[in-house]
């Protein structure tokens, strides 16, 4: 990245964009963020930071090496453990998510932090050096996620795309209960779906509503099958089938109930788009 007095351009630019009123502080803070090199971790500028605690090893150069720290799978640790591995991070200074936490687990491992968010729909845990803020709002240049449900079944998949979005920093906006068994609701949101740059859908059943859906956008649209539907349903392997054999072109397709995977997907394309090249605030 190209810099001016030591000042990565790209940073420079994003500061003259908040000036302008262009780019939000926000903005700017995530930048600064993803440049950020843990003190704790001297190796972390090539992405070899590894830290070893009793019962895991924590890669604290995955944030270098992928813009994002190392996401916790919760299942199967204990509260001790999780806690941890949540210390480890925040003393690199990054913050910590937690997925498929089990609530007694979650409860017991937030009482030793100050500022944590544990959502037992989404069975997420995240827990920040400082107040998590949720409905984060899209900045001046409307970047943000969509997250779609098909239906109110789908919504702790939904949610978990939505807890992994907001840890990233990128706004979110949702649309609930629009299945295709009443294809008004999905055209009445179709003007705001139009405004974000990526979009999660997440369904069941069938798993017809993220081809609809595509075929009305002009963005990437994860698809999230779900376990949720009746026996033919197999536990969620016919919507995972008939997304997989979507028409519509601009359709990616994660595993079944995997709404951290594609709330994580989403994230990185707008993560992408917010960052400001020299050449683009030139134009500007």
């Amino acid at each position: 990245m190209p810099e001016q007095n030591g000042i990565p351009s790209a940073l420079l630019c994003l500061l003259s964009e908040v000036i302008a009123g262009r780019a939000t502080a926000t903005d700017l803070v995530h930048q600064i963020g993803l440049l950020a090199v843990p003190e704790t971790a001297t190796d972390a500028a090539d992405g070899t930071s590894m830290t070893e605690i009793d019962g895991a090893t924590v890669d604290l150069g995955r944030k270098a090496r992928c813009g994002f720290g190392e996401v916790i799978y919760g299942p199967g640790k204990s509260a001790d453990l999780v806690a941890r591995l949540i210390e480890t991070q925040l003393e690199a200074g990054q913050d910590s998510l937690v997925t498929r936490i089990d609530p007694q687990t979650a409860v017991a491992a937030t009482h030793r932090f100050t500022h944590a968010r544990h959502n037992p729909v989404a069975r997420t845990l995240r827990v920040s050096s400082a107040p998590i803020v949720s409905g984060l709002q899209p900045s001046p240049n409307g970047l943000h996620v969509a997250v779609v449900t098909a239906g109110s079944t789908d919504a702790p998949v939904a949610e978990e795309a939505i807890e992994t979005i907001e840890w990233m920093g990128v706004p979110v906006s949702r649309f609930d209960d629009i299945g295709v068994a009443g294809p008004q609701r999905l055209i009445a949101a179709v003007p705001k779906l139009r405004e974000a740059s990526a979009v999660v859908v997440v369904a069941g059943m069938e798993g017809a509503l993220p081809s609809v859906v595509a075929g009305h956008l002009a963005v990437p649209i994860f698809a999230v099958p779900t376990s949720v539907g009746y026996g033919a349903s197999l536990g969620g392997l016919t919507p995972l089938l008939g997304m997989l054999s979507a028409c519509a072109a601009n359709v990616a397709v994660v595993n079944i109930d995997a709404g951290f995977k594609g709330g994580y997907l989403a994230g990185m394309v707008v993560s992408q788009l917010r960052q400001v090249t020299p050449d683009t605030c030139q134009a500007s």
